[in-house]
């Protein structure tokens, strides 16, 4: 498996182009993304989304905890996050009081976010940016997720060296992305996705292209051991992954060090 230093869309050949060719993408089947995201996972995006929204509740109730999520796509995980924080409603809790920041850097795809956030009254702040040059002060946040993004950045590593900057002492990072499940479980996953969900893909997108680009980002993102193994060399802790649904999906998650070892 390759062990690029991050996405590289096909005609793309530097982090810049990579970037850009991301971008333009995600604008063109953003309008549809929801329902294939729906339809090609058979629903299960949404109880990935749960689970991992789950594992971060204790920093979500705390209600003057900084929260982004990143390559926040049209909004679900950021939803998700949503759910966990304490409302007005709850008695004797004291409800959120800083909104998610909710950033990306598809246009498209933001606004159809927006449109989600705004329909609920939530309290999330979308912001169009780069994950690799967050609009964000060191050490500002005590929580940072991506669901099904992180995987698309041009630089992997200068991305978590971005979310180690912008990330509080002992605050979290959680990366929830596709993995390659190996034995049999891994042969039929295999096939559905590089043979029927590109299929279905561009039939319901109109555009084939991205739907290509799925199966071959998963491919060649970092496998577990290597992506822990990355982590840790930015200087997190803690690094861990669970698989989900079989190691279809899973969620890797770790801690910035309260102070910096640089022994």
């Amino acid at each position: 498996m390759s062990t690029s230093p991050g996405a590289r869309p096909e005609g793309a050949l530097d982090e810049q182009s990579s970037s850009a060719a991301v971008q333009a993408m995600f604008d063109s089947i953003a309008p549809r993304y929801d329902l294939l995201n729906h339809v090609l996972s058979c629903n299960v995006d949404r109880y990935w989304w749960w689970r991992a929204s789950r594992t971060f509740r204790h920093i979500l109730v705390q209600p003057h905890s900084r929260v982004l999520d990143i390559c926040c796509g049209t909004g679900d995980m950021t939803m998700a996050l949503l759910r966990r924080r304490p409302t007005p409603a709850e008695p004797g809790v004291e409800p959120a009081v800083e909104p998610i920041l909710a950033a990306d850097l598809s246009h498209q795809m933001l606004l159809r976010g927006a449109r989600k956030f705004a329909a609920h009254h939530a309290n999330v702040l979308p912001i169009e940016a780069d994950a690799l040059r967050l609009p964000f002060a060191d050490n500002s946040l005590d929580l940072i997720t991506s669901a099904f993004g992180f995987r698309n950045i041009a630089n992997y590593r200068a991305g978590l060296e971005e979310f180690f900057r912008v990330l509080a002492p002992g605050g979290e990072l959680g990366i929830l992305d596709f993995s390659e499940p190996t034995g049999l479980t891994g042969k039929l996953y295999a096939f559905y996705f590089r043979r029927i969900l590109p299929a279905i893909g561009a039939r319901l997108s109109g555009t084939g292209s991205a739907y290509q680009y799925l199966p071959s980002s998963v491919h060649k993102f970092p496998p577990p051991v290597q992506m822990l193994e990355l982590m840790r060399s930015v200087g997190f802790m803690t690094a861990a992954w669970t698989p989900y649904t079989f190691g279809i999906a899973g969620l890797y998650r770790a801690l910035k060090p309260f102070q910096r070892d640089y022994s």
